[in-house]
């Protein structure tokens, strides 16, 4: 099988800043109840109600294109893992793709809640080592401001908007993605999601007026959850790998609440200092956290370094990807 290594990173985050102190003056919060129960004391929100989640995929990939020095033409797909795209069709990746002069790339969207973007990056290694593509670009976006209830208290703390790409292409040097899984479990279908907007709920004056277009979750059944299912997906990686603790040099997991990355360091006796954490500034950006991680640890980040990324969400859904570093 082909080698497959990430050669290329990019991100973006809006410049506007909303606070916990923002959000004490829209519903009945505080910023040390924030802190205590997720750890985020402020989230990036794209405001202008022109720019779309698009907006973030083509800032992403432009840094990405001039960072790297990446000529846009030998981009031949690109994936967008996104679960707020600007439309439901065409592909929000066509978007980015039309923007950024990849003029040769063909592309699609895909949808799995907080995982999106792994489960692109696994599509993308199959795509490669089949042979049908040679460099592929990777999106993880989310504008989650745009499905997030400015009335509930318990979602609104919680998420911001932002993203990142990546470059994979085959590898020469031995270095790059070692392993993947992705899991599933259909049992937690209805406790995360938006019920409306969808060919179940089609968009009705009823169902904007009982607020089903805004994300629901209930957070304990969530959260524990996400602890079971991430701790395992570790676990099964250096397992089948034959890797322990020692040998990991950076875990990135999702960004979805400083409790459940701390309890995920807990059970797997994981130190916090190889642990690479920004969910304090950022919120939970959802396919986004990720790819935003490589972006702004990248300069931590050593030329064969081991790495694990892990994600859950909605569904349930969890994956985990095990790499060697090839920048």
């Amino acid at each position: 099988m082909k080698q497959v290594s990430i050669t290329g990173v990019g991100g973006y985050v809006p410049p506007h800043r909303l606070t916990n102190k923002d959000l004490e003056g829209m519903v009945d919060t505080n910023d040390a109840w924030i802190v205590k129960r997720t750890g985020i004391r402020e989230r990036r929100i794209l405001r202008e109600k022109d720019k779309a989640v698009s907006y973030i995929g083509i800032e992403s990939v432009r840094e990405l294109l001039r960072s790297h020095s990446v000529d846009p033409e030998s981009i031949d797909l690109i994936i967008c893992g996104t679960n707020t795209p600007d439309m439901l069709f065409p592909p929000t990746a066509i978007a980015v793709a039309r923007a950024t002069g990849l003029t040769r790339a063909t592309g699609f969207d895909i949808q799995a809640a907080c995982p999106s973007f792994l489960n692109a990056l696994v599509l993308a290694r199959q795509a490669i080592q089949s042979g049908g593509h040679r460099r592929v670009i990777v999106l993880g976006i989310d504008k989650m401001s745009a499905i997030v209830d400015y009335q509930d208290r318990t979602t609104c703390i919680l998420f911001g908007d932002g993203g990142g790409a990546v470059l994979v292409e085959e590898a020469q040097n031995g270095l790059g993605i070692q392993d993947s899984l992705i899991g599933v479990d259909a049992e937690g279908y209805d406790y995360l999601g938006i019920s409306g907007g969808g060919s179940m709920n089609p968009t009705t004056l009823d169902t904007v007026h009982k607020r089903m277009h805004y994300i629901y979750q209930e957070g304990k059944v969530v959260f524990k959850h996400a602890v079971k299912r991430m701790c395992e997906a570790a676990q099964i990686l250096m397992e089948r790998n034959g890797l322990c603790i020692a040998d990991i040099d950076w875990l990135i997991p999702h960004q979805a609440n400083l409790r459940i990355i701390q309890a995920l360091q807990r059970y797997l006796r994981f130190p916090k200092e190889k642990t690479l954490v920004n969910i304090n500034k950022y919120g939970n950006t959802s396919a986004g956290t990720i790819p935003i991680c490589l972006w702004e640890f990248q300069h931590r980040l050593k030329k064969g370094d081991q790495i694990m990324m892990i994600s859950f969400g909605g569904g349930f859904t969890w994956a985990g990807v095990l790499a060697r570093w090839a920048i």
